[in-house]
């Protein structure tokens, strides 16, 4: 039937512009600790700081895009941050001291958490609502193509124009202007604003029912966060692998995006728990085998192990967030999942880079594992049980 069709145009133009988002992120991300190391001569506990700028930034104004995108025009919210977004890649390519590239990396994270916020709230109201679990898996296939494409892309680009970063900054800014123009052509459904009347409390901004669901999504984050910042550095260092970015991260992607296509109609079928259990139980076997086996087996092996976890984990924690929430609180929901994710990736971040700076890699990456070990056993003694017992729908 129309009324239950998932990719109607809307729906397209918000994948595509939130896969733009995040390739235009990608394209950068994964080299940004080489870049900093070359160009500025950065240290890694250096490197860590400055790039937990940008997620800390994005952890701050999560909670508040939240509150923005349930009390006013979600488009608004969407295109006013998604400006703010592409004009902030210019930063990179005037930045001329390792200070400088700081401060602009650090602001350009408050426009990256709305936009998110906003798009994946867009996406769920532009979709039927027997379609929405279904709707939130695809959505991330997006986020998993820019993934695979983002890295892959940035070596191909360095080669050619000669090692230079600042090529990859101009796409990224060229990306993000595209997206901007699609968010600019969505048709949003008619949306009664209504001023809010009660007295402004914590659960406008954090969804507290989820605070389970938040320490789980945190660990699993952290764990990533270290693994995906420093294996580009650690591949080079460690194991001579020069040009294996693209390739790890591909294969991640690869896991993701087959997992999501094969979890999609779990989700569909309301088996949430189901897929969280999978998503999590597969997932630390990807960090224990990075952690365990230094090599080209554990390092691209872990890349499709732990993007298979992923894959079923994320969508079905999102889903969990969405299913808590009153129907007044989806902004909320989805901006308290991000928050949380944020959370732990800046402090997978920051720990890594000290850990790696003091310890080596090797201790950041068990750091990763045992994290991630925490967060599973935390999830099978506290956070499906609530989440079955509290669920709206």
């Amino acid at each position: 039937m129309t009324k239950d069709k998932l990719w109607n145009a809307n729906y397209i133009k918000i994948w595509t512009t939130n896969f733009l988002v995040h390739f235009a992120f990608m394209l950068i991300v994964p080299l940004l600790p080489l870049y900093l190391s070359e160009t500025f001569g950065a240290t890694k506990d250096t490197i860590g700081m400055v790039l937990t700028g940008y997620t800390l930034m994005a952890l701050l104004i999560r909670p508040f895009s939240g509150y923005m995108v349930d009390s006013f025009p979600r488009k608004t919210v969407l295109v006013v941050f998604g400006f703010l977004f592409f004009g902030l890649f210019s930063g990179y390519i005037v930045a001329g001291s390792l200070l400088s590239f700081a401060i602009f990396r650090t602001l350009h994270g408050i426009p990256f958490g709305a936009t998110t916020v906003a798009a994946s709230t867009v996406a769920i109201d532009v979709v039927p609502s027997s379609r929405r679990g279904e709707a939130i898996g695809y959505y991330g296939l997006s986020n998993n193509l820019a993934m695979a494409l983002g890295p892959a892309l940035a070596i191909v680009l360095l080669g050619a124009f000669s090692g230079s970063y600042k090529a990859l900054f101009w796409v990224s800014l060229i990306t993000s202007l595209i997206g901007l123009l699609l968010e600019l052509s969505i048709r949003m459904p008619h949306r009664d604003y209504v001023p809010e009347k009660k007295v402004l409390s914590l659960d406008r901004f954090f969804l507290l029912k989820g605070w389970r669901q938040a320490i789980g999504i945190g660990c699993f984050s952290f764990s990533y966060g270290v693994v995906s910042t420093y294996v580009a550095i650690y591949g080079k260092e460690e194991l001579g692998i020069t040009g294996g970015t693209g390739l790890f991260f591909g294969l991640c992607a690869a896991g993701l995006i087959l997992s999501r296509l094969t979890g999609a109609h779990a989700l569909r079928e309301n088996k949430v728990s189901r897929n969280a259990a999978m998503g999590v139980s597969v997932s630390i076997f990807g960090y224990l085998l990075f952690a365990a086996l230094h090599n080209p087996i554990g390092y691209y092996g872990a890349a499709l192990i732990i993007g298979l976890g992923n894959g079923h984990m994320y969508p079905a924690f999102q889903t969990m967030f969405i299913n808590l929430a009153e129907h007044s609180q989806r902004g909320t929901a989805n901006s308290s999942i991000l928050t949380s994710w944020d959370a732990g990736v800046g402090l997978g971040v920051l720990t890594g880079g000290l850990f790696s700076e003091y310890f080596g890699y090797h201790s950041a990456f068990w750091a990763a594992w045992a994290v991630n070990l925490f967060g599973l056993i935390f999830y099978f003694t506290s956070i499906r049980r609530h989440f079955e017992s509290n669920k709206l729908r």
